[in-house]
Parts: C-alpha cells; sequence; structure tokens
C-alpha cells in the first residue's frame, strides 16, 4: 500500500473532500494507482491530510458511487478497473476530472456575473405586467379547478380557446388567415418543426438563408433533412438562387429575418409564392421571428396572409412577446395538412401545461397581451435608439444591419480580429457578446469577412447601454 500524494489547498473554492476526490480520481485515471491497489484507510489518510475522517469518508463516497473504488468490508478500498477510461481519450485523462464539481459551478458563475450582458434574445425582466399575469394564472386556475378538469390532460393541438385567441390576434395583427382547428400549440419552434417532420411524407430537403437560427438548422439535421443553403443580401434570400430541383421546403424569415433583421421586398415574396405554387408537395415555412418589435413605420404584413395557395406554413411565438420560460409556439397548418396532423400525431399529449395555456389565452382575451406589448415596443425603441445613436459615430463601427425592428443590432466592424477574438476580449472587459459566425450554416462564411457582432438591448437599461459601448470601445481599441 503506497502514500498518497494529495496536495490539499484551503484557499480553493472547493470543499476539502472535493480536492481528495478530484485528487485520487486523476492519479486512478493516469495510472498512478493500479486496478487493485490497496488505498489507506479513512482513519489513516485524515490523519496524514490533517482533516476530519468525515471528509476522507465522503471523498471515497464518491469514487465508490462513480465505480473508481471498490469497498471490502473489513477490508478497505481497492482501486478498480479504469485504463479503459484513460485510453478513451488518448492518454489524457478526462477534461473534466481535473476540475472539482465546486470549481465547474464557479465557471457558470462567472458567466452570471458579466456586467453588460449584450447576447441577442434577452427581455426586459423587469417590466413585464406582473400582476396582470398573476390575476390571469388564479383566475385560469379556479376555472379548471371548479370544471374539475385542472388534472385531465387537455387537447392535443392546445386548449380551444387559446387557439381561437391566437387565431384572431393573428389576423388582426399579423394578417394571418387562419381558423382555430389549423392551430397546433407547442413548446417551442424545435417541437413543432420536429412534429412538421412527420407529418410531410419522407426525407426532404429545405433550402434556408444563412446566416438564420441555427437551432432550426439542427433540428431538420436531426429529423434526417438535406439543408441546402442559400445566400443572403440586404433583402433577405435571393430566391433566384433557389435549386431547380430537389429542394421541397424552405424556411425563411420574410418579414425580420434572424440576424440580419432584413425585410423580404414584395418581388421576392411573389417568387418564392411561385415557386411553392409549381411545384407538388413544396412548402415554405415562415418563422415569423419577433415580429411584434418593430420600430418605424407598420408591421410588415405576413407571407401567410397575401398566400392565396396554401403553401405557407407559418410560426410563432410567444417567447419575446411574453417571456422566454412560458415555452409556447404555435405553428398554423395548411389544410391539406391537417389529415396528415389527425392521422399522424393526433394521439400526442400537448407539450404545453393546461394551466400555462388558459393563463395566455386570459393575457390575449382581456387585452393585456396588446397592453404589454405597446409598453414594450416603447421600452425598447428607446433603448434601440439610443444604441443606433451611440454606435453611429464610432470609427469602430463599418456598418450596422436590422435597425428599426428585433431585440438586436448586427454590427459589423473595422477591425483585424476574428469574432472569437473580439468576443473573448470583450469578456475580459466585462462584456457579453455574441459573433454572428455561429449563425452560418457550415462553411459558408468567409474567413477574409469583417467581424460582426450582434448586439441585443432587451434587458439593459440606455444608463448601460451608454457604459457598455464605452467599455466595448476599450476592448475594442486595445487590440
Amino acid at each position: 500500500m503506497k502514500e498518497l500524494l494529495v496536495t490539499l489547498d484551503t484557499s480553493a473554492k472547493a470543499f476539502l473532500y472535493e480536492q481528495i476526490y478530484a485528487s485520487l480520481r486523476r492519479d486512478i485515471l493516469e495510472g498512478r494507482l493500479s486496478c487493485g491497489e490497496r488505498l489507506p484507510s479513512a482513519r489513516l489518510l485524515a490523519s496524514q491530510l490533517q482533516v476530519s475522517r468525515s471528509t476522507v469518508d465522503a471523498a471515497y463516497a464518491q469514487l465508490v458511487s462513480e465505480g473508481y473504488l471498490k469497498a471490502r468490508r473489513g477490508s478497505g478500498y481497492y482501486v478498480c478497473e479504469a485504463g479503459e477510461l484513460y485510453d478513451f481519450t488518448n492518454g489524457k485523462g478526462w477534461n473534466i476530472a481535473d476540475e472539482p464539481v465546486q470549481l465547474r459551478a464557479g465557471k457558470k458563475e462567472e458567466q452570471l456575473s458579466v456586467k453588460y450582458n449584450f447576447l441577442p434574445g434577452q427581455v426586459d425582466d423587469g417590466a413585464f405586467a406582473y400582476n396582470a399575469w398573476r390575476k390571469c394564472t388564479k383566475e385560469a386556475l379556479l376555472e379548471l379547478e371548479s370544471s374539475r378538469s385542472l388534472l385531465r390532460a387537455g387537447h392535443p393541438q392546445g386548449e380551444y380557446a387559446l387557439r381561437r385567441a391566437i387565431a384572431a390576434y393573428l389576423y388582426q395583427a399579423r394578417g394571418v388567415r387562419c381558423e382555430p382547428e389549423q392551430l397546433v400549440i407547442g413548446a417551442g419552434n424545435e417541437y413543432l418543426l420536429q412534429l412538421l417532420g412527420q407529418l410531410l411524407d419522407g426525407p426532404r430537403k429545405v433550402a434556408m438563408e444563412s446566416p438564420t437560427y441555427l437551432q432550426a438548422y439542427h433540428t431538420f439535421c436531426n429529423i434526417g433533412y438535406a439543408v441546402c443553403a442559400v445566400s443572403m443580401d440586404e433583402e433577405g434570400m435571393r430566391t433566384q438562387e433557389l435549386p431547380a430541383e430537389g429542394v421541397s421546403l424552405v424556411y425563411v424569415m420574410p418579414s425580420h429575418q434572424f440576424p440580419l433583421g432584413a425585410v423580404m421586398p414584395l418581388r421576392r415574396r411573389i417568387m418564392l409564392l411561385k415557386w411553392a405554387a409549381a411545384g407538388s408537395g413544396r412548402y415554405i415555412i415562415e418563422d415569423d421571428h419577433d415580429s411584434e418589435f418593430r420600430y418605424k413605420g407598420r408591421p410588415i404584413p405576413s407571407l401567410q396572409g397575401m398566400a392565396k395557395q396554401e403553401h405557407v406554413i407559418y410560426l410563432g411565438t410567444f417567447s419575446n412577446s411574453i417571456m422566454p420560460s412560458v415555452r409556447m409556439s404555435y405553428m398554423v397548418l395548411p389544410h391539406p395538412l391537417l389529415k396528415a396532423y389527425e392521422t399522424r400525431c393526433g394521439f400526442y399529449a400537448s407539450t404545453v401545461s393546461r394551466l400555462v395555456q388558459m393563463t395566455v389565452c386570459r393575457f390575449l382575451e382581456q387585452g393585456y397581451f396588446e397592453r404589454h406589448l405597446n409598453k414594450m415596443r416603447g421600452v425598447y425603441r428607446a433603448r434601440h435608439d439610443t444604441l443606433l445613436q451611440l454606435l453611429n459615430d464610432k470609427p469602430w463601427v463599418y456598418r450596422i444591419y436590422g435597425s428599426y425592428a428585433g431585440l438586436h443590432l448586427a454590427v459589423e466592424l473595422a477591425c483585424p480580429l476574428t469574432e472569437d477574438a473580439l468576443a473573448a476580449r470583450a469578456r475580459a472587459f466585462g462584456i457579453a457578446v455574441q459573433g454572428m459566425s455561429g449563425c452560418y450554416i457550415a462553411g459558408k462564411k468567409k474567413p477574409d469577412e469583417r467581424p460582426v457582432l450582434l448586439l441585443g438591448f432587451g434587458n439593459l437599461t440606455q444608463a448601460q447601454l451608454q457604459e457598455g459601448v464605452q467599455v466595448l470601445e476599450d476592448a475594442v481599441k486595445s487590440t
């Protein structure tokens, strides 16, 4: 039985038992403790390290539970076979084996400690209509309780009253023409896209803008669809570059493209609709990305509303307009796909709870949603204008995309660094930013293009925007 070389750091964030556990696990994985070797008793090791026996017991217990040690009654602790684990990592050991649990948690805390969070997709968590939401939740709970339906599974497509309210809202606000029967409620756009994949016949090839919303791209890949990337310009997808053969689905965000914010003009919309009508089984998936927040002119009408033929599948979400945590999206199916839904997916249970559905229903029906949107448009417009004004006079800003809508700006920089290097530099200055490279379908971004950062403003006050842009400028100029 050899003496163990365990070094403890009393000033570290990790507990002492975690340090012992990590040290012994590393020795096992790297072969310094061989299979079958007996370890010192907990009492002896505690004496050597000058810690309590319970500390060593906790470390040994964790190693036993993970299969690194085996406890033999009346005999002690013995090392289990771990050579295959070591070989699997090409002689480098587990990457996470060197870090105790507490230290890994510290990295998450570091992310939360960023002073200026410019990441896209953030919403204001202080201006939400909490009182109205609380009232609607209470009413929904009382109704479900009084009707003895709280514990029952709801309709697979979602509660009819909610679908009726959404259909009325979509017609009034987005020009979408649909009946409640055409709507399917689901927990997020990714779920609805997976559901859609089961409605359509066989594996398909889908054309997508690049850059794009990569969660949709990965979802298509996961359901076995081939993806064809179509380049963009300031008017969105270059519809003239759609392949003549093979593609039967087109995924677009015509009213406010993510991440560049382009608005597809009428002539390209017509080209897209003509493409869909020209072939059997062709569909356009219209993802109406944060269309509620437009700060100049009238909202852009939906593609679905102007389509005479039923070739458009409409997707929307309440993630930005209400809150991300509500996890509720909706899909408007063309009539030809309703039969396929009933046959293939009608037995699926709804993925959104009835209580949440009925709360959102009341939020819509009682006018709270419209009032909340009007309020948040004012809040976000002020922040959008502030950020735009701050960036317009900066010499390191080459171009700004996506102004007058949405919750972020895409900012092209006159800077020699890559987006990853810029993001890392900004992080060192206390700023969280995202580069646009992560939004391109593989291999479509040219390496010599200028870096583009996505600067979200949804959850930053105007004062924080002013401070944050100044700090970002310091980070850029320090390159």
